[in-house]
């Protein structure tokens, strides 16, 4: 018995180390993707605006604030569901952080109308962050009153509670890209062709340009 028991214990030693070595080459876990929420206009700009930024993995357009469940785009426009044109923007947090997305968020939107952004007007249309935590909305205060310190002028993008998200139809999601022909003033064109000359006739870049100057990280997309 007790040659058996000295015979055992280099086996069960060498099948610890083994199992020990296992654990620690196992591949660490990527660090989890957060989410903001944005409200800043015409959701299709916001959308195309933070595909570009290095660290951001997917960027939904929907709807967010209101009292209706899963409205439609049109109801939306249309108004009286509180609902406003806003976009999940999911990001790696170990590439871009939440105050960077916060900082490029406010120059690429004009912060101090109420009324809605550009040419669109109305409620839908207005600005906002929405948050879910407390750590969240110290940093977007942070980041209210580090725009209206550069901007010399009253900031009303508001904060607001993160409240349920609805995804809007298919056809919004990526509209910039889209290359199907649809029927506009100037004739026919591309969804992608359409969104430029959206973006162009709305003023958007020329508005954001005169009020961030080269501050402003995506003017002209």
């Amino acid at each position: 018995m007790l040659m058996k028991m000295k015979r055992g214990r280099p086996m069960a030693l060498a099948l610890a180390m083994a199992l020990g070595i296992l654990v620690n080459c196992a591949p660490a876990k990527a660090a989890a993707t957060e989410t903001a929420v944005l409200a800043g206009g015409c959701f299709w700009c916001v959308e195309a605006d933070f595909e570009k930024v290095k660290g951001v993995e997917e960027v939904i357009s929907g709807f967010t604030g209101g009292s209706v469940a899963n409205p439609t785009y049109k109801q939306v426009v249309r108004g009286g569901t509180g609902h406003y044109e806003a976009v999940q923007v999911r990001y790696d947090p170990a590439v871009v952080s939440y105050d960077q997305i916060l900082h490029s968020f406010l120059r690429s939107v004009d912060p101090t109308d109420a009324g809605g952004q550009f040419c669109d007007r109305g409620e839908s249309y207005r600005t906002a962050i929405f948050v879910s935590n407390s750590s969240e909305k110290q940093a977007v205060e942070a980041a209210l009153r580090d725009a209206q310190k550069a901007l010399g002028a009253k900031v009303v993008t508001p904060v607001l509670d993160e409240s349920a998200f609805y995804p809007a139809e298919a056809y919004h999601q990526d509209y910039y890209k889209q290359g199907d022909i649809i029927l506009t003033r100037f004739g026919p064109k591309s969804k992608a062709n359409a969104y430029k000359l959206y973006r162009e006739g709305c003023g958007r870049d020329a508005r954001v340009r005169e009020l961030w100057g080269s501050a402003a990280p995506f003017a002209g997309g």
